[in-house]
């Protein structure tokens, strides 16, 4: 049975730019998975900023624009102990962005320059357009 996305899944999906949209419709062919969060909206925003899970404040995130230039996705069923499984995710969803064409740039390598270790803040849920 083809990977499917959960109804929670596809209205985060659809507040997200249609490249995002594409892509993550194409990563569920090969790879299960699911949507955390499109768009965030001011309250949210800064209350993840307030608790440190975001690095900005309203309106200069990615996820604020509408529709969102980021998204949190998830490998399904998502184990949030299992770390080496969001960076064979992300490997994943970086191959098919690339052989797409689409810009992307992912919280577990916020320089894009394949050195895992240089990050200071690990967001490895988090993918975004670049460019």
């Amino acid at each position: 049975m083809p990977n499917r996305f959960s109804e929670a899944s596809i209205d985060q999906l659809l507040t997200c730019d249609a490249d995002l949209q594409r892509l993550f419709r194409e990563v569920l062919k090969g790879y299960d998975c699911t949507i955390i969060q499109g768009y965030r909206g001011k309250e949210e925003q800064n209350e993840y900023f307030r608790t440190r899970k975001s690095k900005v404040q309203y309106p200069n995130g990615k996820h604020n624009n509408s529709p969102s230039l980021a998204v949190d996705v998830a490998p399904y069923p998502v184990d949030w102990n299992n770390t080496k499984r969001f960076y064979h995710f992300a490997g994943y969803v970086l191959a098919v962005a690339d052989m797409m064409g689409i810009k992307i740039r992912w919280g577990g390598d916020w320089d894009s320059d394949n050195d895992l270790d240089d990050q200071t803040f690990m967001d490895l849920v988090h993918f975004e357009l670049v460019g």
